[in-house]
């Protein structure tokens, strides 16, 4: 309003200085001066218009960047047709994961089709992201009109800020805990093989489809290249033997979103420091995250090197306010479950109580929290990097 108000003034005091310079100093100069005051600012406007709905602006970046670094966005824009633009103004704008950037960007398009210009962000917190256009703006010559063009705005960027994970100590009771149970589970595993080997006269001849889940290392490829789909060997310890982590990023609709994407970066390194510690330990993982179009995905992870492009794939995906990943799809069958989520308040408790079922079941939180109300033991990432019960 103050803008607008000194816009106006401005005008008023070049008005006033131009009728006492024509009626009072030089006529004729002073005709000049007023016509050159009406026709300039008519043609700045003819241009202002003209040059809205013919302006298209996009934006380019890498899908990844480290935190702590500033990602570089390149923005290009582009118009239809030979008429010049005059003054295109953009404002970039960026989600809560980067620096605020309130800077805005002045060019004009005479005889160029397009013309191409950088900026530089910083990424601050872990997660994923978003870079847009923000808002376009067709300003005329002269610079004091300004028509807002939403036809011009491209479609976002997703960008994955990625986090240091964190380094999980094997004596972290959580680790030992699970490391405890699947050594367990393999030894009930080897029992049952071997009464499996007495009934076969040779092992290896047992075998059912693959499912999602099942480790890649008891494929039998050249059965399964005769069948022409995957078979998995009965005659090993099946996929009840590994843990199952589950990570829920949940966000309720009405939360603040900066507090919401610092609860999620915990959360992110926390659960997967855990998953590379049990990894690199020879414990193999079924992992389950939600993909694009809010789709379960489950992965088994055996081999430590793939935890990094795991984290990628998290990293990619948006999160979506109000939506929490559907628990009823993941199998609960499994010698242990860690469930890390950003909220386990509400009607989260009653979702999860057919994990309870097997024993070892856990919650791994972003903090210390007390809102869960059902069977499972609470943990949490603590600032020396060690799981912590509430």
């Amino acid at each position: 309003m103050i803008r607008k108000l000194g816009g106006y003034l401005s005008v008023a005091a070049i008005a006033y200085l131009v009728y006492i310079f024509a009626f009072y100093i030089e006529g004729e100069m002073g005709v000049v001066l007023i016509t050159f005051l009406i026709v300039a600012p008519v043609i700045s406007v003819i241009a202002a218009v003209a040059s809205k709905n013919r302006i298209s602006v996009t934006i380019d970046s890498d899908a990844f960047v480290k935190k702590g670094s500033e990602l570089e966005v390149t923005v290009k824009v582009e118009k239809r047709g030979i008429f010049p633009f005059a003054i295109i103004e953009i404002t970039p704008s960026a989600s809560e994961v980067f620096d605020e950037h309130k800077k805005n960007y002045h060019l004009s398009l005479f005889f160029e089709q397009s013309r191409t210009f950088t900026y530089r962000i910083p990424a601050r917190i872990g997660g994923n992201g978003e870079i847009s256009v923000g808002k376009v703006y067709s300003c005329g010559f002269l610079g004091f009109l300004r028509l807002k063009d939403k036809k011009a705005v491209g479609a976002p960027v997703s960008v994955g800020i990625i986090p240091d994970i964190p380094d999980i100590k094997a004596s972290s009771p959580l680790f030992r805990n699970l490391a405890n149970v699947v050594m367990t589970s393999d030894e009930e595993e080897d029992e049952s093989s071997a009464m499996l080997y007495s009934v076969n006269s040779a092992p290896g001849y047992e075998h059912r489809e693959y499912v999602q889940g099942d480790p890649l290392k008891r494929v039998n490829w050249k059965l399964s290249t005769k069948k022409d789909k995957l078979m998995v060997r009965l005659d090993e310890a099946v996929s009840s033997v590994q843990p199952m982590i589950i990570l829920d990023l949940y966000r309720a609709s009405a939360e603040d979103p900066h507090s919401a994407v610092i609860k999620e970066e915990k959360l992110i390194r926390s659960v997967f420091g855990l998953l590379k510690a049990l990894v690199k330990q020879g414990i193999s993982c079924n992992f389950a995250y939600c993909g694009g179009g809010n789709r379960v995905i489950i992965e088994s992870v055996e081999n430590p090197d793939y935890v990094d492009n795991l984290l990628l794939k998290v990293l990619s995906v948006k999160v979506v306010p109000g939506y929490r990943l559907d628990l009823n799809s993941i199998n609960s069958n499994v010698c242990a479950c860690v469930i890390a989520t950003t909220d386990a308040g509400g009607v989260f408790s009653s979702m999860t109580g057919r994990f309870s079922e097997n024993g070892n079941f856990n919650i791994l939180l972003p903090y210390i929290n007390d809102a869960y109300s059902g069977d499972a033991e609470l943990w949490y990432l603590d600032e020396n990097n060690d799981f912590k019960q509430v």
